[in-house]
């Protein structure tokens, strides 16, 4: 599947960045350790050496940190004994040191404490991810598939929306939406939406009774101020692709004619809020020939704005992009988008581009089947 992932890290295991910062303690004691000497006599320069195992406690290990403290004692004796300072005075400073060191060891061995608790948090979101978010190939069936998605909480990395694309007995069927709100919340609504819609798109032979099933399910277990927008598309048969826009952003259809938006012929409210009336969604069906391509998106993609608040203009920038590749489509895309925002995402932002190739090749029978 074509989607960032940030790579979990061991905290034992220095890492070059890490590796110097830690050489910074010592240039701070070499530093104190030249300005005591260049200075006059009755100036003592000394108590900064405690410095040293101070911030060696945010980068080092606690070996690392009683190293650094030796240094700094050390260091502290020599200059005390050539500076001529009384012995009083050296014995606080030397103990002062000391008692520095061994609490910047304890903080060293919190701190990588903490950090082994966040790594296995962070492993756990990765299978939390894996299980709600599920691995998409690069080709399923007939089609080229890619996915970028990026969670506005990056340490968490799942988030509120959500994607999904079965082959089924009735042809390839996906799903791309969101749920209103952020957190732990959106996420258990996001799991159950895609529960649901992974079992009715087997069962089910219409693409409007997917919706409905999904629509029930979230009646019974979402509040009454909760919903989801969300476009539900299938493929039954050569040619041709069927939508169901609940609410949601409108599919962009790229052919040889252009980029076009797939704008519902009869505007629905999101799933969840059909108890409060309004239309039925409906079915719209679109031609869909070889070469064709589907891109599926979230609101946080065209709502991301840049430091003068201009939205991102998905609409232009696709055609500057498009190519025989999804992959390097939404990757480029996906940059711009970035770049866009000023390198973070204030919100949860999915992109899916579905591809017909001119000439797959593929039988049917070949389709790529998900658990």
């Amino acid at each position: 599947m074509i989607q960032a992932r940030i790579p979990l890290r061991d905290p034992d295991q220095p890492q070059a960045p890490a590796r110097c910062a830690a050489a910074v303690p010592v240039l701070i004691i070499t530093v104190v350790a030249v300005l005591d000497r260049l200075t006059p006599v009755g100036m003592s320069w000394l108590p900064l050496l405690a410095v040293g195992p101070a911030l060696a406690a945010a980068t080092c290990r606690p070996c690392g940190v009683l190293r650094i403290g030796f240094i700094a004692v050390a260091v502290g004796a020599v200059l005390g004994v050539l500076g001529g300072a009384p012995v009083h005075e050296q014995a606080i400073v030397l103990s002062a040191l000391a008692a520095v060191t061994l609490a910047s060891c304890l903080a060293s061995l919190l701190r990588q404490r903490r950090e082994r608790v966040l790594a296995a948090v962070r492993s756990v979101a990765e299978a939390a991810q894996n299980a709600l978010l599920r691995p998409v190939p690069a080709r399923v069936g007939q089609f080229q598939v890619a996915v970028r998605y990026s969670a506005a909480a990056a340490e968490a990395r799942v988030g509120g929306d959500l994607y999904a694309l079965v082959p089924t007995p009735y042809g390839i069927r996906l799903i791309v939406g969101d749920v209103r709100g952020k957190g732990l919340p959106a996420v258990s609504t996001a799991a159950l939406v895609l529960g649901v819609f992974r079992e009715a798109a087997y069962d089910e032979p219409d693409l409007l009774d997917v919706v409905g099933r999904i629509e029930r399910s979230l009646s019974r277990n979402l509040a009454a101020d909760d919903f989801v927008t969300a476009v539900v598309a299938g493929y039954p048969r050569s040619g041709r692709m069927e939508l169901v826009n609940c609410g949601h952003a409108p599919p962009l259809l790229v052919s040889p004619s252009g980029v076009i938006p797939v704008e519902p012929t009869r505007p629905a409210p999101p799933l969840g809020l059909a108890s409060l009336g309004g239309e039925t969604p409906t079915l719209q069906v679109v031609p869909f020939a070889d070469g064709d391509q589907l891109l599926l998106y979230t609101d946080g993609v065209i709502e991301a704005r840049d430091q003068d608040r201009e939205y991102f203009p998905l609409m232009e920038r696709v055609p500057r992009h498009i190519c025989d590749e999804p992959s390097r489509t939404l990757a480029a895309l996906h940059d711009e988008l970035l770049a866009h925002v000023g390198g973070r995402l204030h919100d949860d932002a999915a992109l899916l581009l579905l591809r017909k190739p001119v000439s797959s090749g593929v039988p049917a029978a070949a389709e790529v089947r998900m658990s």
